[in-house]
């Protein structure tokens, strides 16, 4: 038995409105498309951008002195960067540490700027201003994006200046002879000589990262800071939303503690600081630093925490500046007894 079926007129209506839709959708679709930039590879909707920027332009107001704001081209993407200080002063460059941004300098970029032209770089593919085209990026890579920095400004004789992570992305870069390094200055920087002290204390970040909530914040900056009711509500805010909104790929690095034969090309001035509350390092790090880079300089800043640009900024502030512009440590003006413990 041969089964027939009928179209009604009410079944057509909706077959045909059914295609409608869908074309409608496609068409919508490929308008957008038309127009796309490009993907963000940080913020997975506008919204959530649109948030964060609000609150790193809160922390911006923070900055206290004169700066602008430069994005440059490069081949990965467009570089944010925040310049301060005099034109005709020596560069110096600030690497942040995961997900602080450049912002994170405003206790220190006001001393750092008396002398240097300060140029702090937003990381591109973390919450920033700097906008990768790139989902991911090798470090020989990250090494070329702030090398294309660099000649962008025309910088010559470069102090650069890494916290955690960034220091240790500062080491990496001071190793390629083309990026013209001459003084290096480490903020307890991650993994970059040993591993991490206490690891049950660091993963409070990934504990943030993937449960994002202010609870886990507050434990967050109580476990990286030795004064957490001393760093300004505005600037944890920011930071609590870049861990919330931003999908960042920090890993992407493969971030292994260095080999003697690669930290043996750090030809240049180096200082270390770490914290004696530091969750990440302790001065047990030295003897290995003082082992193949004869030209370092280690100290040990007390009450503070990893988050030690912060803690103590007065007493950071005063050994950065004196270091890059070649005032020897030793003869250091600070208090009695004094907060640091030279090695």
């Amino acid at each position: 038995m041969a089964i027939r079926c009928r179209f009604t007129n009410f079944t057509k209506y909706k077959f045909y409105m059914r295609i409608f839709f869908y074309l409608l959708i496609l068409s919508i679709f490929c308008s957008c498309a038309g127009t796309k930039t490009g993907p963000d590879y940080v913020f997975p909707s506008k919204k959530s951008k649109v948030k964060y920027l609000q609150s790193y332009e809160n922390s911006l107001a923070l900055w206290d002195l004169a700066y602008e704001e430069v994005d440059v081209p490069t081949s990965f993407g467009s570089a944010h960067v925040i310049i301060s200080g005099p034109k005709n002063g020596d560069p110096l460059v600030l690497l942040h540490g995961t997900d602080a941004s450049s912002t994170m300098w405003f206790p220190n970029v006001k001393a750092f700027a008396q002398t240097h032209r300060v140029y702090a770089i937003d990381y591109p593919l973390e919450a920033g201003k700097s906008v990768a085209n790139t989902h991911k990026m090798s470090n020989k890579q990250v090494s070329k994006f702030y090398k294309e920095v660099f000649d962008h400004f025309k910088m010559k004789n470069i102090s650069v200046a890494g916290v955690s992570r960034g220091g240790w992305v500062a080491t990496y870069i001071a190793m390629q002879p083309e990026n013209n390094i001459t003084k290096l200055v480490l903020l307890s920087p991650a993994r970059t000589f040993s591993g991490v002290k206490s690891m049950g204390k660091v993963a409070s970040a990934l504990r943030l990262k993937h449960f994002p909530s202010r609870r886990n914040s507050d434990r967050f900056f109580a476990n990286f800071s030795h004064n957490p009711e001393g760093i300004d509500a505005i600037f944890q805010t920011q930071l609590y939303y870049a861990y919330k909104y931003a999908k960042s790929k920090p890993r992407v690095m493969k971030m292994y503690r260095f080999k003697k034969k690669q930290l043996e090309k750090l030809n240049m001035p180096v200082l270390v600081l770490v914290g004696d509350h530091d969750i990440v390092n302790d001065e047990t790090m030295f003897d290995k630093i003082h082992d193949v880079l004869p030209n370092a300089t280690t100290l040990v800043v007390e009450d503070a925490g990893h988050f030690l640009s912060i803690d103590q900024r007065n007493v950071v502030n005063k050994i950065v500046t004196d270091f890059i512009n070649k005032k020897p440590i030793e003869q250091l003006s600070l208090p009695d007894p004094a907060p640091v413990t030279i090695n």
